[in-house]
């Protein structure tokens, strides 16, 4: 017998085991009369094997009691065991439900909105596209993850999945060549140009020419709890690079998504377990790099000179943004991070 909060699920097996008795038939007589083993006779009498209408008729002969009701008595148990299993299931992921930024998914449309539990689950369970919640953290899922985030933690574990599982659903309708390592090394420097421009300029072209790749970029709404900056992983035959609006400045944005092309680059989003922390600050030099080269750096800050002109001029000779060379300094120590804010630009990218 099995059971849930709500049902009971009571295989025919009692019902023939109730017979019996009345019956004082022993199951060894009882197993000769149906042609069955002793085994076999108690795994279906305690509900282990199923009654099968081959069975059903034998039991029509034996016990005087049509088949067709043992037809019926098995089907209402198999049907009871399925109902609890779910309900058991539908408790164990409105459990995880409870991890999952759900009011924020659905403030940005991914889900519908809904205070009912039993409703949150079902719309995540279609939204992630699996069966139970419980696989949720499927490696298989979305394998392999390589992300740009400030913590880690359980809350941000989750909605780093919501978030790429997003990203590897709007990635999905947009066509891109096959992916080309050496092309995307090529296009690095025509991307940095991209810096000083408009979002409304560099957006399209950042699209083509990462498309023309293998390489699908979709911009996503951050989510509360995540610390993500931008993540990119493999979904079949493209490469997926999913970027947040966190922020919105422009130094954080293009150092976000050198980053995720770093970890392309440099192979990690291979790696089925994900990226590890020296991953991580790999991808981390070859931003810095890439934006601005470390030695044109060392010789901007060793003259010690941080005003306005100073910055805008330096960020003129290598060709860059100068918010970017500003959160250089602030990150690294140079100056501190109420100065020079004005010289940052300020992104509205089209979600």
């Amino acid at each position: 017998m099995l059971e849930s909060k709500s049902f009971i699920a009571i295989p025919p097996g009692a019902t023939i085991k109730e017979q019996l008795e009345d019956r004082e038939m022993s199951q060894k007589e009882f197993s000769e009369r149906m042609n069955l083993s002793e085994k076999h006779v108690s795994r279906l009498i305690n509900g282990s094997v199923q009654l099968t209408p081959e069975v059903a008729c034998r039991l029509e002969y034996v016990l005087g009691i049509p088949a067709r009701f043992w037809n019926n008595l098995e089907a209402l148990y198999r049907e009871k065991i399925e109902k609890i299993k779910a309900e058991k299931s539908m408790e164990e992921d409105i459990a995880i439900s409870s991890k999952i930024p759900y009011r924020e998914m659905a403030a940005n449309g991914w889900v519908s909105s809904t205070a009912k539990r039993e409703e949150r689950v079902v719309n995540l369970r279609k939204f992630f596209e699996i069966s139970n919640l419980s696989l949720i953290k499927n490696q298989k899922l979305i394998p392999g993850i390589a992300c740009r985030r400030q913590a880690e933690t359980e809350k941000a574990d989750y909605a780093l999945i919501a978030w790429a599982q997003k990203a590897k659903i709007e990635a999905r309708g947009k066509k891109v060549s096959p992916i080309n390592i050496k092309k995307l090394e090529e296009i690095l420097p025509n991307i940095r140009k991209m810096t000083v421009e408009v979002p409304q300029k560099f957006c399209s072209d950042l699209i083509n020419l990462l498309a023309e790749c293998g390489i699908a970029i979709v911009f996503l709404p951050h989510i509360g709890g995540s610390f993500l900056h931008g993540a990119t992983f493999c979904d079949k035959e493209k490469i997926v690079i999913g970027m947040t609006v966190r922020g919105k400045d422009a130094d954080k944005f293009w150092f976000s998504l050198f980053h995720e092309i770093g970890h392309i680059i440099l192979g990690h989003i291979y790696q089925p377990d994900g990226t590890l922390e020296d991953d991580e600050n790999k991808a981390n030099v070859f931003a810095r790099q890439t934006l601005i080269p470390d030695i044109d750096f060392e010789n901007f800050v060793a003259e010690g000179v941080y005003t306005k002109s100073s910055v805008e001029s330096f960020a003129s000779k290598v060709g860059i943004d100068s918010g970017i060379v500003v959160g250089r300094l602030q990150k690294e120590g140079f100056i501190r991070f109420s100065w020079l804010n004005n010289l940052k630009t300020r992104y509205e990218i089209s979600t």
